[in-house]
């Protein structure tokens, strides 16, 4: 009862502060980390953190959830960016704080002060992902983020156990060595065979209920057999194991037969995140006492210990950025690599650095360390200094180093209209599709009813574009709108049914449930949240004075972007200079050409000269028409 007891309490804390942070918009964890620490010292609380249960029980699922919405297709793009991040800068950072931890904690060997260097060394992947979603950063700089957080905690973990190994006895170097190729091949192997075998039951079982308990299982199945799996005096990587079936499976997954299967998966997900990342960080602000209390009688001296925490937490900080700017930039002195991918603006790296937030994981692993250690406690409390201290100091400053920095998230005029080409081509193919397999015996208003329905839809996507600055809803969200009120006082209806007990209750269920299915359905045109402010895209058919005086100029016979072949870039909707003629890229693509023409020649309109668009873009006012 005490423990149940405990774990609703946290529960609701979680749900009350998350509320609290979105009202005050603060980030979630860093608030969680701060009423966990301050609840630390109310008497008779104190949760203890078993770190079997958070590398066990806590990170799998957290992990998978992550890998599971991660492309594959971004993952592999920017396999280099997060193979020196996720591997090269783990170890890069173990073995550079452990040797600030050897020289600012004297008695502690090496090899702990390594370590401590592992534990301390993988960014958080809740930690930086909650706060690049929040403040809205550029789509490669979140997608390098999250696919370096999902593999950096194999290799610290694997670091940490080749360090406790060389604690209790001799390990040669060709033994590490061995060690990190089995963790990291065995992991990969274990996590492909899980998510094939889970692939070819999810395509032969429709059971919403059977799918959505396998989806909730799978970080487990993939988790426990790639522990259990002993070689060269080590186990294979649980952690990577999960996170390559989670992104299998989740690039499947669309392909996969069953819509409401995929619909419960997602909202259990959702719930099943919310809940195990928000409590993770509260219960690491819970550890805040009783860590300090352990270092009190440390013969180091508190004096010593709190100096040496503040050393070890600038050298984290320090670190990253040696690391990242020389990993961006040093690959791309090799012409392919120049020519394939080139380098970007220095903002970028400076992002990266800075989203270097530690988080559960790394208090999980430093409580793994070995009791007989000597000094273990102030290990331990360097590793709460290193996570409390880069969430309060990078997560608080990270908003603000965006917008110094002028950096923008993903442009949301070209989403619109990537959104609008996908869903006119996914309408095609369903009309297409449809005058196949229909027959002359099929209803006329039957097709008629199908065909409008595929085409308002794809229609609602282009409306989103084209609202006027004066409009506050679309015909599609007016409609949405109109449609709620009608299932409302259709709901109510039913419900008076079953308070009158005419019906049978399976039968009431039963209308409930597709009441419930069609504004589930709803609630998508409903919300808008890329456009609250009216003010925020602002479109006219008039439009301003630029867009008004702009002439129009004949498209050439085959468009292209000068810029993006000199530089070996791959260009992205083709925008067309009214003043000069000349054609570049938009935002979407590396070279941004578009935009530096306008910065370079101060020509104010562009129009669109991608097939099928007609639209134009004036940069002084921020206006399209």
């Amino acid at each position: 009862m005490e423990f149940i007891l405990s774990v609703l309490i946290i529960v609701l804390v979680v749900c009350a502060v998350s509320a609290l942070g979105k009202r005050i918009n603060l980030s979630a964890p860093l608030l969680l980390v701060l009423v966990g620490a301050l609840g630390s010292y109310i008497p008779g609380v104190r949760v203890e953190l078993n770190p079997e249960v958070i590398l066990i029980a806590i990170l799998p699922p957290l992990l998978f959830a992550a890998a599971f919405r991660t492309s594959l297709v971004d993952f592999r793009s920017n396999i280099r960016s997060i193979g020196l991040l996720s591997v090269g800068y783990v170890i890069f950072t173990a073995i550079g704080v452990g040797l600030v931890a050897y020289w600012v904690f004297p008695g502690i060997s090496l090899a702990a002060a390594i370590a401590l260097g592992a534990v301390v060394a993988p960014p958080d992947a809740v930690a930086a992902t909650a706060v690049a979603r929040r403040i809205g950063m550029p789509r490669r700089v979140v997608s390098i983020l999250e696919g370096e957080s999902l593999v950096n905690d194999a290799t610290a973990l694997v670091t940490l156990r080749a360090a406790i190994a060389t604690l209790a006895g001799g390990i040669s170097v060709w033994q590490i060595g061995a060690q990190f190729l089995w963790a990291a091949g065995g992991g990969v192997v274990i996590g492909l065979i899980v998510a094939i075998i889970l692939t070819q039951i999810r395509k032969r079982v429709r059971n919403v209920a059977i799918n959505t308990s396998m989806s909730l299982a799978a970080p487990f199945i993939a988790y426990i057999p790639a522990e259990e799996l002993h070689l060269f005096g080590i186990s294979a990587s649980g952690v990577l194991a999960v996170v390559v079936c989670g992104l299998l499976m989740g690039y499947k997954s669309p392909a996969m037969p069953g819509g409401a299967s995929r619909t419960s998966q997602r909202s259990n997900w959702t719930t099943v995140q919310f809940v195990l990342e928000n409590s993770v960080f509260l219960i690491i602000g819970l550890q805040a006492k009783d860590i300090i209390q352990q270092v009190q009688e440390d013969p180091l001296g508190l004096a010593a210990i709190w100096w040496g925490c503040l050393a070890i937490l600038v050298a984290v900080l320090v670190l990253r950025p040696i690391w990242v700017f020389p990993a961006t930039y040093l690959p791309r002195l090799i012409p392919s690599v120049r020519r394939a991918d080139p380098a970007p603006s220095w903002t970028s790296p400076a992002i990266i650095s800075w989203a270097g937030m530690r988080g559960v994981v790394t208090l999980a692993a430093a409580l793994t360390l070995p009791e007989e250690l000597e000094h273990r406690s102030v290990l331990i409390l360097a590793a709460l200094v290193v996570v409390a201290g880069t969430l309060a100091l990078q997560g608080f400053s990270l908003p603000a180093l965006v917008r110094m920095l002028g950096v923008r998230g993903p442009d949301k005029r070209e989403d619109l209209l990537s959104e609008a080409a996908v869903m006119q081509r996914a309408t095609t193919a369903g009309i297409t599709r449809l005058r196949e397999i229909s027959t002359d015996d099929d209803p006329p208003e039957v097709l008629a009813m199908l065909k409008r329905r595929t085409q308002e839809r794809g229609l609602a996507a282009w409306e989103r574009l084209g609202r006027s600055e004066a409009e506050s809803q679309t015909p599609s969200q007016r409609y949405a709108q109109l449609r709620q009120e009608m299932l409302g006082a259709e709901r109510e209806e039913v419900l008076s049914l079953r308070s009158s007990g005419e019906y049978a209750h399976e039968v009431l269920a039963e209308v409930l449930d597709r009441l419930d299915v069609e504004e589930s359905m709803l609630e998508s045109a409903m919300e808008d949240p890329e456009f609250d402010d009216p003010t925020e895209m602002a479109v006219s058919e008039g439009g301003c004075e630029h867009l008004q005086a702009a002439h129009d100029l004949p498209t050439p016979e085959n468009p292209y972007c000068q810029d993006c072949v000199e530089e070996g870039t791959t260009a992205v909707h083709l925008r067309m200079c009214l003043s000069c003629g000349k054609v570049a890229c938009c935002d979407s693509s590396v070279g941004r050409h578009a935009d530096r023409h306008y910065r370079e020649s101060g020509h104010p309109v562009m129009r669109s000269v991608e097939q099928g668009e007609s639209w134009r873009w004036c940069y002084p006012d921020e206006l399209l028409g």
